[in-house]
């Protein structure tokens, strides 16, 4: 069965290199730079739904009959509209650090996004900014990505509670008991994804796939596994 990565936002496939390895020797594993980031050509604008028409357009192009997804942050909540417009497709979902509307954000969180300029990128993600540099095709479009992804990060609402209802895929909701995402968050979602898997990993912040490499492995091939 192919299972899609969808990154978050300031990265790229490479967000997920330290849990590729083992998930390859049981799935085919493709691995997607969203558009604007990694090495995926740039948008003119940035939203959620158009990350979800970008990956339901890939996996038409590429002919594949259904998939698991696995997505993260930004991918994970475009993960969600994705199985909500494409129940024909996605089967199974792992998000983590996903959130529904800006009110999963821990408190103060929205006022921080608020307040990123320019300076903020240079010097609090000067890593995303080398990288892009280095990996996309438009080099010089770093700071209109990063204006983007500012503004789609504080749009309220990325999908609403009727459609989450809705949604058909089998999905499992982690999160770090240290990450932004609130676990209040979590639990609504879990709550409002009929037949849905809640599960929160110690210790953990919002780097799931970084700093839990070998535990988010073994949960998520287990839930792919299983009925």
């Amino acid at each position: 069965m192919p299972l899609l990565l969808f990154h978050g936002g300031f990265g790229s496939i490479h967000d997920f290199q330290k849990v590729i390895p083992e998930l390859a020797k049981h799935f085919r594993v493709i691995a997607i730079d969203s558009p604007s980031e990694g090495r995926s050509g740039q948008t003119d604008t940035l939203c959620y739904q158009l990350l979800a028409d970008y990956y339901s357009e890939f996996i038409d192009k590429m002919r594949l009959d259904s998939v698991y997804v696995i997505g993260w942050s930004d991918g994970g909540n475009s993960a969600l509209l994705l199985a909500y417009g494409r129940p024909d497709k996605i089967k199974k979902v792992i998000i983590s650090g996903t959130n529904s509307d800006t009110d999963g954000y821990a408190p103060g969180g929205t006022e921080s996004i608020g307040s990123w300029n320019l300076q903020t990128a240079k010097t609090d993600f000067k890593d995303w900014v080398a990288d892009y540099i280095q990996r996309s095709p438009q080099k010089g479009n770093w700071e209109q990505t990063f204006w983007n992804l500012k503004k789609m990060w504080l749009t309220k609402l990325v999908i609403s509670n009727d459609k989450l209802g809705l949604i058909k895929s089998k999905f499992l909701i982690v999160l770090g008991d240290n990450d932004f995402i609130t676990l209040e968050h979590g639990i609504t979602l879990y709550h409002k994804i009929k037949g849905s898997e809640f599960c929160v990993l110690p210790n953990t912040t919002h780097q799931v796939f970084k700093e839990r490499p070998e535990l988010i492995n073994n949960i998520g091939i287990d839930f792919f596994a299983g009925k």
